[in-house]
């Protein structure tokens, strides 16, 4: 505990007061559960449109969208930022995309979980080596893809998910910024603790701790340090402002 967190304690309350705020809080959880049941169901009746037949470029060399999909028929692809060159790729992307590490469970849905990059193929598998990640890395240095997903060349993440049918494929869905939180469990575990985000911007009673948006999160070297080839496991990143 630091100074700054000294005194940000909830008031202590008898247990029937507790459990009293517990269960009003509760009325606007379940409600907001009902309303994302409802949105994912929203989601599942989107309508879809065709794509040209892409090239990638994977760690094989080319490679059809078609078949990026690896005889599945649903497909997730996380955009990930990229500047050519660069020895630390965006922090956020590196650090959200760290967490995928058990996707097999996809499988049994029908589907699978890929990064694409605007980046080289070379870089793109140096990169992912460097940082531990453990998916699959695609290029479309050669190609449209990124631009035509909303993902450009010197633009920001997106994840986009496609269906295949046969020889053809379709864009289904498509998010950016704060929309790709929903596939993080970082925010849900850190939103739970009764000092949440502890970010500036958020709403939080008087006296909670705040530092700057971000600031709090793992940056690429600290990715690199915990997960990469070189990782030390005693090795705890650098506590925020240090």
């Amino acid at each position: 505990m630091t100074d700054q967190t000294a005194n940000a304690l909830p008031p202590i309350v008898d247990r029937q007061t507790w459990q009293a705020a517990l269960d009003d809080l509760r009325v606007r959880e379940k409600a907001a559960t009902r309303e994302l049941d409802a949105i994912a169901a929203q989601r599942r009746r989107l309508p879809m449109v065709e794509l040209p037949d892409y090239t990638l470029i994977g760690p094989d060399g080319p490679i059809r969208l078609v078949d990026v999909f690896d005889g599945r028929s649903q497909l997730i692809v996380y955009n990930h930022m990229w500047t050519d060159g660069a020895e630390w790729q965006c922090g956020g992307c590196t650090g959200l995309t760290s967490q995928y590490v058990r996707l097999d469970l996809l499988n049994n849905y029908d589907a699978r979980f890929v990064i694409v990059t605007n980046g080289s193929i070379e870089e793109a598998l140096a990169y992912k080596a460097k940082v531990g990640n453990t998916m699959e890395w695609y290029s479309s240095s050669q190609s449209s893809f990124g631009a035509d997903v909303d993902a450009p060349p010197g633009g920001g993440f997106a994840v986009n998910v496609f269906l295949r049918n046969g020889d053809k494929v379709y864009r289904t869905w498509h998010t950016a910024g704060r929309g790709t939180e929903q596939l993080s469990y970082t925010f849900a575990l850190v939103d739970i603790l009764p000092w949440g985000r502890q970010e500036e911007w958020q709403d939080s009673p008087d006296g909670w701790p705040k530092s700057p948006a971000y600031s709090k999160w793992l940056d690429s070297p600290d990715v690199a340090r915990l997960y990469g080839p070189d990782r030390d496991p005693g090795t705890k990143p650098a506590p925020a402002g240090s």
